[in-house]
Protein backbone atom coordinates (compact mmCIF):
# COMPACT_ATOMS: atom_id res chain seq x y z
CA UNK A 1 0.00 0.00 0.00
CA UNK A 2 1.46 3.07 -1.09
CA UNK A 3 1.63 6.83 0.87
CA UNK A 4 -0.40 8.43 -1.09
CA UNK A 5 -3.43 5.16 -1.12
CA UNK A 6 -2.79 5.40 3.09
CA UNK A 7 -3.44 9.46 2.69
CA UNK A 8 -6.54 9.20 1.22
CA UNK A 9 -7.97 6.17 2.81
CA UNK A 10 -10.43 6.33 5.80
CA UNK A 11 -8.62 7.28 8.58
CA UNK A 12 -8.67 4.33 11.68
CA UNK A 13 -9.35 5.71 15.02
CA UNK A 14 -7.21 8.08 16.29
CA UNK A 15 -4.49 7.07 19.12
CA UNK A 16 -5.93 5.80 22.27
CA UNK A 17 -2.88 6.17 24.63
CA UNK A 18 -3.66 8.55 27.35
CA UNK A 19 0.01 9.62 28.93
CA UNK A 20 -0.55 10.85 32.55
CA UNK A 21 2.76 13.34 32.23
CA UNK A 22 0.81 15.48 29.46
CA UNK A 23 -1.76 16.71 32.11
CA UNK A 24 -1.13 19.86 34.23
CA UNK A 25 1.43 22.48 31.66
CA UNK A 26 -0.16 25.40 30.50
CA UNK A 27 0.11 25.87 26.59
CA UNK A 28 2.44 29.34 26.35
CA UNK A 29 4.83 28.81 23.84
CA UNK A 30 3.62 30.64 20.62
CA UNK A 31 4.76 30.02 17.32
CA UNK A 32 7.93 32.37 17.28
CA UNK A 33 8.69 30.51 20.60
CA UNK A 34 8.86 26.77 18.71
CA UNK A 35 10.47 28.73 15.57
CA UNK A 36 13.30 29.83 17.37
CA UNK A 37 13.81 26.88 19.69
CA UNK A 38 14.15 24.99 16.64
CA UNK A 39 16.84 27.57 15.03
CA UNK A 40 18.13 27.03 19.16
CA UNK A 41 18.28 23.91 18.55
CA UNK A 42 20.28 23.59 15.42
CA UNK A 43 23.21 26.32 16.35
CA UNK A 44 24.83 25.70 19.81
CA UNK A 45 27.83 25.10 21.59
CA UNK A 46 29.04 22.40 19.30
CA UNK A 47 29.46 25.16 16.67
CA UNK A 48 30.63 28.25 18.68
CA UNK A 49 33.21 26.08 20.47
CA UNK A 50 33.69 22.79 19.48
CA UNK A 51 34.41 23.67 15.73
CA UNK A 52 37.52 25.31 16.65
CA UNK A 53 39.21 22.31 18.34
CA UNK A 54 37.78 19.91 15.31
CA UNK A 55 38.39 22.27 12.68
CA UNK A 56 42.15 22.36 13.78
CA UNK A 57 42.05 18.12 13.64
CA UNK A 58 40.22 17.56 10.55
CA UNK A 59 40.66 20.71 8.49
CA UNK A 60 38.22 22.03 6.04
CA UNK A 61 36.93 18.81 6.00
CA UNK A 62 34.74 19.19 8.77
CA UNK A 63 32.53 20.72 6.94
CA UNK A 64 31.54 17.43 5.07
CA UNK A 65 31.06 16.26 8.47
CA UNK A 66 28.84 18.80 9.61
CA UNK A 67 26.85 18.32 6.33
CA UNK A 68 26.42 14.10 6.42
CA UNK A 69 25.50 14.64 10.29
CA UNK A 70 23.06 16.99 9.54
CA UNK A 71 21.06 15.05 7.37
CA UNK A 72 20.39 12.35 9.74
CA UNK A 73 19.62 14.73 12.09
CA UNK A 74 17.39 16.44 10.13
CA UNK A 75 15.55 12.68 9.75
CA UNK A 76 15.54 12.36 13.33
CA UNK A 77 13.52 15.67 14.01
CA UNK A 78 11.64 14.84 11.11
CA UNK A 79 10.44 11.38 12.25
CA UNK A 80 9.23 12.90 15.79
CA UNK A 81 7.62 15.71 13.87
CA UNK A 82 5.82 12.64 12.21
CA UNK A 83 4.82 11.11 15.89
CA UNK A 84 3.99 14.98 17.14
CA UNK A 85 1.42 15.23 14.45
CA UNK A 86 0.06 12.27 15.11
CA UNK A 87 -0.31 12.73 18.97
CA UNK A 88 1.40 15.57 20.63
CA UNK A 89 3.01 15.20 23.79
CA UNK A 90 5.40 16.64 26.82
CA UNK A 91 6.88 13.28 26.94
CA UNK A 92 7.65 13.03 23.39
CA UNK A 93 9.68 10.60 22.47
CA UNK A 94 9.66 8.66 25.67
CA UNK A 95 5.56 8.65 25.08
CA UNK A 96 5.77 7.54 21.63
CA UNK A 97 8.35 4.80 23.41
CA UNK A 98 5.78 3.74 25.96
CA UNK A 99 2.48 3.86 23.20
CA UNK A 100 5.43 1.20 20.55
CA UNK A 101 7.32 -0.37 22.70
CA UNK A 102 5.93 -0.83 25.91
CA UNK A 103 7.35 0.63 29.66
CA UNK A 104 10.94 -0.66 29.31
CA UNK A 105 11.32 1.11 26.02
CA UNK A 106 10.03 4.76 27.51
CA UNK A 107 12.48 3.66 30.81
CA UNK A 108 15.21 3.34 28.19
CA UNK A 109 14.31 6.19 26.38
CA UNK A 110 14.16 8.44 29.32
CA UNK A 111 17.29 7.54 31.43
CA UNK A 112 19.52 7.89 27.87
CA UNK A 113 18.02 11.27 27.62
CA UNK A 114 18.31 11.99 30.72
CA UNK A 115 22.24 10.91 30.37
CA UNK A 116 22.58 12.84 27.36
CA UNK A 117 21.42 16.19 28.87
CA UNK A 118 22.74 15.85 32.60
CA UNK A 119 26.09 15.59 30.89
CA UNK A 120 25.52 18.50 28.56
CA UNK A 121 24.56 20.13 31.42
CA UNK A 122 28.28 19.83 32.79
CA UNK A 123 29.42 20.72 29.63
CA UNK A 124 27.27 24.06 28.94
CA UNK A 125 28.61 24.90 32.01
CA UNK A 126 31.95 24.23 31.76
CA UNK A 127 31.68 26.14 28.22
CA UNK A 128 30.53 29.51 29.64
CA UNK A 129 33.48 29.24 32.23
CA UNK A 130 35.89 28.97 29.18
CA UNK A 131 34.00 31.70 27.69
CA UNK A 132 34.18 33.84 30.63
CA UNK A 133 37.45 33.52 31.38
CA UNK A 134 38.40 35.77 27.80
CA UNK A 135 37.79 38.85 29.84
CA UNK A 136 40.34 40.30 32.17
CA UNK A 137 38.51 40.45 34.56
CA UNK A 138 36.97 36.48 34.92
CA UNK A 139 40.68 35.86 34.63
CA UNK A 140 41.62 35.21 37.91
CA UNK A 141 38.31 33.48 38.92
CA UNK A 142 38.63 30.18 39.41
CA UNK A 143 36.53 27.96 36.76
CA UNK A 144 34.32 25.95 38.96
CA UNK A 145 32.83 29.21 40.74
CA UNK A 146 32.38 30.92 36.73
CA UNK A 147 30.90 27.10 36.01
CA UNK A 148 28.21 27.35 39.47
CA UNK A 149 27.27 31.06 38.59
CA UNK A 150 26.19 30.21 35.48
CA UNK A 151 23.83 27.30 36.45
CA UNK A 152 22.40 29.38 39.45
CA UNK A 153 21.25 31.94 36.81
CA UNK A 154 19.92 29.57 34.02
CA UNK A 155 17.94 27.39 37.10
CA UNK A 156 16.57 30.79 38.57
CA UNK A 157 15.13 31.58 35.22
CA UNK A 158 14.07 27.75 34.32
CA UNK A 159 11.88 27.35 37.67
CA UNK A 160 9.83 30.58 37.12
CA UNK A 161 7.39 29.61 34.28
CA UNK A 162 7.34 27.99 30.64
CA UNK A 163 7.40 31.66 29.23
CA UNK A 164 10.17 32.31 30.65
CA UNK A 165 11.91 29.70 29.35
CA UNK A 166 10.19 30.50 25.93
CA UNK A 167 11.06 34.45 26.07
CA UNK A 168 15.02 33.47 27.00
CA UNK A 169 14.99 31.07 24.05
CA UNK A 170 13.81 33.31 21.55
CA UNK A 171 15.95 35.87 22.64
CA UNK A 172 19.00 33.69 22.87
CA UNK A 173 18.29 32.24 19.44
CA UNK A 174 18.02 35.59 17.65
CA UNK A 175 21.00 36.78 19.55
CA UNK A 176 22.79 33.59 17.71
CA UNK A 177 21.52 34.07 14.75
CA UNK A 178 22.22 37.71 14.21
CA UNK A 179 25.56 36.57 15.24
CA UNK A 180 26.13 34.58 12.28
CA UNK A 181 24.64 36.41 9.88
CA UNK A 182 26.96 39.27 10.88
CA UNK A 183 29.99 36.89 10.77
CA UNK A 184 29.24 35.58 7.52
CA UNK A 185 28.55 38.68 5.82
CA UNK A 186 31.73 39.95 7.43
CA UNK A 187 33.37 37.24 6.28
CA UNK A 188 32.50 37.18 2.66
CA UNK A 189 33.13 40.95 2.73
CA UNK A 190 36.76 39.68 3.35
CA UNK A 191 36.99 37.42 0.90
CA UNK A 192 35.52 39.50 -1.87
CA UNK A 193 37.98 42.23 -0.78
CA UNK A 194 40.77 39.96 -0.31
CA UNK A 195 41.05 41.73 3.37
CA UNK A 196 44.69 40.89 4.96
CA UNK A 197 44.04 38.89 8.41
CA UNK A 198 46.79 38.99 10.77
CA UNK A 199 48.95 39.04 7.50
CA UNK A 200 47.32 36.20 5.59
CA UNK A 201 45.45 36.87 2.45
CA UNK A 202 41.84 35.03 2.45
CA UNK A 203 40.66 32.99 -0.13
CA UNK A 204 40.51 29.49 -1.64
CA UNK A 205 44.09 29.44 -1.27
CA UNK A 206 43.97 29.16 2.42
CA UNK A 207 42.92 25.76 1.73
CA UNK A 208 44.83 24.94 -1.14
CA UNK A 209 48.25 25.69 0.46
CA UNK A 210 47.73 24.36 3.97
CA UNK A 211 46.91 20.15 2.87
CA UNK A 212 43.46 21.07 0.70
CA UNK A 213 40.30 19.48 2.07
CA UNK A 214 41.86 16.79 3.96
CA UNK A 215 45.30 18.08 5.48
CA UNK A 216 45.50 15.04 7.46
CA UNK A 217 43.74 12.28 5.00
CA UNK A 218 39.99 11.28 5.76
CA UNK A 219 40.50 9.46 9.31
CA UNK A 220 40.69 12.78 11.22
CA UNK A 221 37.06 13.70 9.59
CA UNK A 222 35.32 10.42 10.31
CA UNK A 223 36.85 10.03 14.14
CA UNK A 224 35.49 13.78 14.62
CA UNK A 225 31.85 12.79 14.09
CA UNK A 226 30.43 11.75 17.18
CA UNK A 227 31.55 15.78 18.57
CA UNK A 228 29.51 16.90 15.37
CA UNK A 229 26.83 14.58 16.12
CA UNK A 230 26.84 16.85 19.64
CA UNK A 231 26.38 19.73 17.81
CA UNK A 232 23.36 19.20 16.92
CA UNK A 233 22.15 17.17 20.25
CA UNK A 234 19.39 19.93 20.59
CA UNK A 235 17.03 19.36 17.56
CA UNK A 236 14.76 17.03 19.29
CA UNK A 237 13.63 19.48 21.63
CA UNK A 238 11.20 21.28 19.30
CA UNK A 239 9.60 17.78 19.94
CA UNK A 240 9.37 18.23 23.67
CA UNK A 241 8.11 21.76 23.37
CA UNK A 242 4.98 20.92 21.17
CA UNK A 243 3.42 19.55 24.27
CA UNK A 244 3.12 23.35 25.68
CA UNK A 245 2.00 24.85 21.93
CA UNK A 246 -1.57 25.78 20.72
CA UNK A 247 -2.08 24.34 17.42
CA UNK A 248 1.31 22.07 16.83
CA UNK A 249 -0.03 20.63 13.58
CA UNK A 250 0.24 23.93 12.49
CA UNK A 251 3.56 25.16 14.16
CA UNK A 252 5.70 22.08 13.88
CA UNK A 253 5.77 21.64 9.96
CA UNK A 254 7.56 25.08 9.20
CA UNK A 255 9.71 24.70 12.23
CA UNK A 256 10.92 21.45 11.39
CA UNK A 257 11.31 21.97 7.31
CA UNK A 258 13.38 25.23 8.13
CA UNK A 259 16.11 23.21 10.42
CA UNK A 260 17.18 21.76 7.20
CA UNK A 261 18.53 25.25 5.07
CA UNK A 262 20.03 26.21 8.86
CA UNK A 263 22.06 23.49 9.29
CA UNK A 264 23.19 23.90 5.31
CA UNK A 265 23.29 27.98 6.02
CA UNK A 266 24.90 28.63 9.67
CA UNK A 267 26.67 25.03 10.10
CA UNK A 268 28.30 24.23 6.31
CA UNK A 269 28.28 27.69 5.26
CA UNK A 270 30.43 29.11 8.59
CA UNK A 271 33.08 26.29 8.52
CA UNK A 272 33.49 26.80 5.30
CA UNK A 273 34.21 30.62 5.68
CA UNK A 274 36.60 29.79 8.53
CA UNK A 275 38.58 27.78 6.65
CA UNK A 276 38.82 30.35 3.87
CA UNK A 277 39.61 33.08 5.82
CA UNK A 278 42.28 31.00 8.14
CA UNK A 279 44.43 28.17 7.92
CA UNK A 280 42.96 25.53 9.70
CA UNK A 281 45.89 25.41 12.10
CA UNK A 282 44.98 28.91 13.60
CA UNK A 283 42.53 27.57 15.35
CA UNK A 284 42.36 25.92 18.90
CA UNK A 285 40.33 23.71 21.32
CA UNK A 286 40.27 26.22 24.13
CA UNK A 287 38.43 29.11 21.68
CA UNK A 288 35.80 29.98 19.75
CA UNK A 289 36.68 29.77 16.00
CA UNK A 290 34.68 33.13 15.29
CA UNK A 291 36.16 34.93 18.34
CA UNK A 292 39.64 33.75 16.09
CA UNK A 293 38.59 35.23 13.56
CA UNK A 294 37.80 38.54 15.01
CA UNK A 295 40.01 38.90 17.29
CA UNK A 296 42.99 38.80 14.18
CA UNK A 297 41.37 40.93 12.83
CA UNK A 298 42.51 43.51 15.09
CA UNK A 299 39.09 45.82 15.17
CA UNK A 300 38.70 46.51 18.65
CA UNK A 301 35.69 45.12 20.58
CA UNK A 302 34.46 42.91 17.98
CA UNK A 303 36.17 39.90 19.80
CA UNK A 304 34.53 40.60 23.49
CA UNK A 305 31.21 40.86 21.82
CA UNK A 306 31.47 37.71 19.40
CA UNK A 307 32.56 35.84 22.55
CA UNK A 308 29.10 37.26 24.52
CA UNK A 309 27.38 35.36 21.88
CA UNK A 310 29.38 32.17 22.45
CA UNK A 311 28.59 32.74 26.15
CA UNK A 312 24.90 33.50 25.03
CA UNK A 313 24.99 30.11 23.10
CA UNK A 314 26.27 27.82 25.57
CA UNK A 315 23.50 29.51 28.31
CA UNK A 316 20.86 28.33 25.92
CA UNK A 317 21.77 25.25 25.56
CA UNK A 318 21.88 24.88 29.06
CA UNK A 319 18.33 26.59 29.20
CA UNK A 320 17.41 23.94 27.10
CA UNK A 321 18.94 20.90 28.59
CA UNK A 322 17.32 21.83 32.18
CA UNK A 323 14.24 22.59 30.49
CA UNK A 324 13.69 19.31 28.51
CA UNK A 325 14.55 16.30 31.00
CA UNK A 326 12.19 18.60 33.42
CA UNK A 327 9.38 17.17 30.95
CA UNK A 328 10.63 13.98 30.51
CA UNK A 329 11.69 12.89 33.77
CA UNK A 330 8.05 14.08 35.15
CA UNK A 331 6.12 11.49 32.12
CA UNK A 332 8.59 9.10 33.68
CA UNK A 333 7.68 9.80 37.71
CA UNK A 334 3.71 9.31 36.63
CA UNK A 335 4.69 6.34 34.96
CA UNK A 336 6.65 4.77 37.79
CA UNK A 337 10.11 4.57 36.11
CA UNK A 338 11.75 8.01 37.65
CA UNK A 339 11.97 9.09 41.15
CA UNK A 340 8.42 10.56 42.63
CA UNK A 341 9.67 14.03 43.19
CA UNK A 342 10.58 14.56 40.12
CA UNK A 343 6.74 14.78 38.65
CA UNK A 344 5.70 17.12 40.96
CA UNK A 345 5.06 20.80 39.37
CA UNK A 346 5.13 24.57 40.96
CA UNK A 347 2.51 26.59 40.65
CA UNK A 348 4.20 28.36 37.32
CA UNK A 349 3.02 24.60 35.60
CA UNK A 350 6.98 23.67 35.46
CA UNK A 351 7.91 20.44 36.91
CA UNK A 352 10.52 21.84 39.29
CA UNK A 353 11.58 18.12 40.76
CA UNK A 354 13.05 16.99 37.25
CA UNK A 355 14.88 20.58 36.79
CA UNK A 356 16.19 20.67 39.84
CA UNK A 357 17.31 16.66 40.01
CA UNK A 358 19.15 17.52 36.18
CA UNK A 359 21.09 20.57 38.37
CA UNK A 360 22.08 18.49 40.48
CA UNK A 361 24.54 16.76 38.15
CA UNK A 362 25.48 19.92 36.77
CA UNK A 363 26.83 20.69 40.30
CA UNK A 364 28.52 17.41 39.98
CA UNK A 365 30.02 19.05 37.07
CA UNK A 366 31.11 21.83 38.80
CA UNK A 367 33.30 19.68 41.00
CA UNK A 368 34.71 18.28 37.60
CA UNK A 369 35.81 22.07 37.13
CA UNK A 370 37.79 22.32 40.18
CA UNK A 371 39.51 18.98 39.73
CA UNK A 372 39.74 18.74 36.07
CA UNK A 373 39.30 22.45 34.27
CA UNK A 374 41.42 21.61 31.32
CA UNK A 375 39.47 18.09 30.60
CA UNK A 376 36.04 18.52 31.78
CA UNK A 377 34.75 19.41 28.12
CA UNK A 378 35.77 16.28 26.67
CA UNK A 379 34.65 13.93 28.74
CA UNK A 380 31.52 15.07 29.30
CA UNK A 381 31.01 15.59 25.85
CA UNK A 382 31.96 11.87 24.67
CA UNK A 383 29.06 11.00 27.51
CA UNK A 384 26.72 13.10 26.10
CA UNK A 385 27.15 11.40 22.63
CA UNK A 386 26.26 8.35 24.12
CA UNK A 387 22.99 9.62 25.33
CA UNK A 388 22.36 11.09 22.07
CA UNK A 389 23.12 8.40 19.88
CA UNK A 390 20.57 6.51 22.18
CA UNK A 391 18.00 9.02 22.30
CA UNK A 392 17.97 9.18 18.36
CA UNK A 393 17.96 5.50 17.93
CA UNK A 394 14.98 5.41 20.32
CA UNK A 395 13.06 8.19 18.01
CA UNK A 396 14.08 5.60 14.93
CA UNK A 397 13.15 3.06 16.53
CA UNK A 398 9.25 4.11 17.77
CA UNK A 399 9.30 5.79 14.14
CA UNK A 400 9.81 2.68 12.57
CA UNK A 401 7.37 0.89 14.59
CA UNK A 402 4.64 3.93 13.64
CA UNK A 403 5.35 2.92 10.47
CA UNK A 404 4.99 -0.96 10.84
CA UNK A 405 1.36 -0.19 12.55
CA UNK A 406 0.61 1.85 10.02
CA UNK A 407 0.89 -0.55 7.13
CA UNK A 408 -1.27 -3.09 9.32
CA UNK A 409 -3.84 -0.34 9.55
CA UNK A 410 -3.73 0.18 13.10
CA UNK A 411 -2.64 3.76 13.56
CA UNK A 412 -2.99 6.39 10.86
CA UNK A 413 -0.01 8.69 9.81
CA UNK A 414 -0.41 12.43 9.24
CA UNK A 415 0.23 14.07 5.80
CA UNK A 416 3.66 15.50 7.24
CA UNK A 417 5.33 12.60 7.04
CA UNK A 418 9.56 11.43 7.56
CA UNK A 419 9.92 10.59 3.53
CA UNK A 420 11.00 7.46 2.18
CA UNK A 421 10.06 5.14 5.18
CA UNK A 422 11.48 2.42 6.52
CA UNK A 423 14.57 2.87 4.69
CA UNK A 424 15.39 6.68 6.46
CA UNK A 425 14.96 4.82 9.81
CA UNK A 426 17.55 1.74 8.95
CA UNK A 427 19.98 4.24 7.28
CA UNK A 428 20.14 6.36 10.40
CA UNK A 429 20.02 3.36 13.01
CA UNK A 430 23.13 2.15 10.91
CA UNK A 431 24.64 5.67 10.99
CA UNK A 432 24.33 5.57 14.96
CA UNK A 433 26.12 2.49 14.86
CA UNK A 434 28.90 3.57 12.90
CA UNK A 435 29.01 6.52 14.74
CA UNK A 436 30.11 4.42 17.67
CA UNK A 437 32.79 2.38 15.93
CA UNK A 438 34.11 5.63 15.12
CA UNK A 439 34.56 7.00 18.32
CA UNK A 440 36.17 2.71 19.32
CA UNK A 441 38.63 3.89 16.63
CA UNK A 442 39.75 7.26 18.06
CA UNK A 443 41.18 6.20 20.69
CA UNK A 444 41.78 7.82 24.65
CA UNK A 445 38.64 9.10 25.68
CA UNK A 446 36.07 7.81 23.17
CA UNK A 447 37.36 4.50 23.10
CA UNK A 448 36.99 4.91 27.26
CA UNK A 449 33.01 6.17 26.55
CA UNK A 450 32.37 3.12 24.24
CA UNK A 451 33.93 0.61 27.10
CA UNK A 452 31.60 2.23 29.69
CA UNK A 453 28.40 0.61 27.51
CA UNK A 454 28.50 -2.87 29.08
CA UNK A 455 28.17 -0.40 32.57
CA UNK A 456 25.91 1.62 31.61
CA UNK A 457 23.24 -1.32 30.36
CA UNK A 458 23.80 -2.57 33.68
CA UNK A 459 23.05 0.18 35.14
CA UNK A 460 19.76 0.41 33.24
CA UNK A 461 18.99 -3.06 33.62
CA UNK A 462 19.53 -2.70 37.55
CA UNK A 463 17.02 -0.14 37.62
CA UNK A 464 14.44 -1.32 35.79
CA UNK A 465 14.72 -4.08 39.15
CA UNK A 466 14.21 -0.90 41.32
CA UNK A 467 11.39 0.20 39.78
CA UNK A 468 9.22 -2.45 37.48
CA UNK A 469 7.31 -3.25 40.43
CA UNK A 470 5.63 0.58 40.52
CA UNK A 471 5.82 0.30 36.81
CA UNK A 472 3.31 -2.09 36.74
CA UNK A 473 1.14 -0.72 40.14
CA UNK A 474 0.15 2.57 38.03
CA UNK A 475 0.10 0.78 34.67
CA UNK A 476 -2.55 -1.65 36.55
CA UNK A 477 -4.10 1.80 38.01
CA UNK A 478 -4.45 3.66 34.72
CA UNK A 479 -6.06 0.31 33.21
Amino acid sequence: MSDRTMTEAPAPAPSRHVDAGDEGYSKDLKSRHINMIAIGGAIGTGLFLGAGGRLAGAGPSLAIAYAVCGVFAFFVVRALGELVLYRPSSGAFVSYAREFMGEKGAYTAGWLYFLNWSTTTVADITAAAVFAHYWSAFTDVPQWVLAFIALAIVLTANLISVKYFGEMEFWFAIIKVGALVIFMLVAIYLLVTSHPIDGHTPGLATITDNGGLFPSGVLPMLLVVQGVVFAYASVELCGVAAGETENPEKIMPKAINSIMWRVGVFYVGSVVLLALLLPYTAYSADQSPFVTVFDKLGIPGTAGIMNLVVLTAALSSLNSGLYSTGRILRSMALSGSAPKFTGVMNKGKVPYGGVLFTAAFGVAGVGLNYWMPGEAFEIVLNLASIGILGTWGMVMLCSLFFWHRSKNGLVSRPSYRLPWAPYTQIATLVFLVTVLVLMWSDGGVGRTTVMLLPAIAAALVAGWFLVRGRVAELAATRD
